[in-house]
């Protein structure tokens, strides 16, 4: 059973996202997890970058920019988490936080 979904909303900070994700990988080892992150059209190759670095991301790619609350709800919607963590996407967070 997936104890913990994490969801990124994301636009336009892909260096700040990778940066959040390689955190959040290494904060996750014992526990299990999904990640979603929610782009909301970014145009700086962000989705991209989710799709060669992390393909383990469930990614949403949103052709228009829905908002903070909407982009996070796509995923609450499907997220199967026992609980759910909504995470900045300029967030890094220590390796022992979950």
């Amino acid at each position: 059973m997936t104890k913990l979904s994490i969801i990124i909303v994301n636009y336009n900070v892909k260096h700040f996202l990778e940066q959040c994700l390689i955190s959040v990988f290494n904060a996750t080892t014992n526990i299990q997890f999904e990640v979603f992150v929610v782009d909301n059209n970014s145009v700086d190759g962000s989705c991209q970058m989710v799709k060669e670095r992390f393909p383990e991301v469930y990614l949403i790619e949103n052709k228009k920019n829905y908002g903070f609350s909407f982009a996070n709800n796509q995923a609450i919607t499907i997220s199967k988490g026992e609980f759910i963590l909504l995470l900045n996407p300029d967030t890094v967070v220590e390796e022992d936080c979950f």
